[in-house]
Order: structure tokens, then sequence, then C-alpha cells
């Protein structure tokens, strides 16, 4: 319960910090078929470091559609080790831009009530919905998902080169272990 409450800390303090999207140099690349995307299990491949996901592993994003443009999401992690302490947090989240569906925002639930806004933009995805990049629109926290938990290095690393060519340090990503 202990680790969870940091976990829960540590993401509070992280989702204070904003920025005014409308000066970002980020923007969507492309637009999103909602039903596509927005339904089933996201693998976690890549990510910035950040305190938050400090020891987690075999990370993704599930995402549940409610109707409309609002989405359940809920983003898990273990730690340590792929069959480590599942982590959990999620919160209805709503398409900020209808039409391109490239921009979300979450309203995470801390302890289930408080919540915690966070804003994801997808920068870049397959054109069969394989893989996508997203980020948060101050161009620091950066992600690189798949519908594949194991991809393998020669998937991966266009995904890298990809990340690069928009602008991202790629030496500051890790990759932490996937699930089983």
């Amino acid at each position: 319960m202990r680790t969870l409450l940091i976990f829960m800390s540590l993401f509070a303090l992280a989702g204070c910090a904003t920025i005014n999207a409308s000066t970002s140099p980020l923007h969507p690349a492309t637009s999103i078929d909602k039903a596509r995307f927005y339904t089933g299990t996201w693998y976690e491949i890549g990510r910035r470091p950040m305190s938050l996901t400090d020891g987690c592993v075999a990370g993704g994003t599930s995402y549940t559609p409610q109707g409309g443009d609002q989405v359940k999401v809920l983003d898990f992690c273990h730690k340590g080790l792929p069959a480590g302490e599942l982590k959990t947090i999620g919160g209805p989240a709503h398409i900020v831009d209808p039409g391109s569906n490239a921009k979300l925002h979450v309203s995470y639930r801390f302890f289930g009530m408080f919540p915690i806004p966070r804003d994801y933009w997808v920068l870049a995805r397959a054109d069969d919905y394989s893989w996508f990049i997203s980020a948060d629109p101050s161009f620091h926290d950066l992600w690189i998902y798949t519908r594949n938990p194991h991809p393998t290095q020669a998937e991966i690393a266009p995904l890298v080169a990809r990340a690069k060519a928009l602008g991202y340090d790629t030496s500051l990503l890790e990759f932490p272990a996937t699930g089983p």
C-alpha cells in the first residue's frame, strides 16, 4: 500500500506541471480512427525516464470506448519484474480534438476520487495501427507503444529513429522489460 501511495503521489506531482498546449512545438502528425486506436491494450516499449515509472516494467495502457469522445484509460506496469506486483492508475478521458482524435485529456483518479489531469498527443502512428509514438504537449515526456508486447529490435529501431526525427534525444530513452 505504501508503494501505491508513493506511486500516486509522484504521479500527482507530475500532473501538476502543465503547459499551454497552444505554444507547444509539437503537433499530432495524423488523424486517428478512434474506434481502432482507443480500443484494447497497447504495450509500452520505450519511454523517457521519470520518477513515476522508476522500477516499472511490462507496462501498457488499456483503452475502453465510453461513447462519443469519451474513453476509459487504465495504465499499468509491474514492479521490478514482469511477474512483479501490478501497479495501475486510470480514469476517464476525452478526446479534445474531435475529427483528428490525436489529443487525449485524461483525468486520472488519485485514491479513486481526486483528479490528476494529463494530456497526451499522438505524434505518429502506423497505418495498420500496430504502433504509435506519443508525448505530452510540453515536448518533455515521450512514449513508444506497440500492440505486440514483444517487438523485435528490428521493429523497435525504426520507431526510435522516428522519435529522433521528431526532435527527441533518443539517447535518453529507456526500454523496460516487457510482459510475459
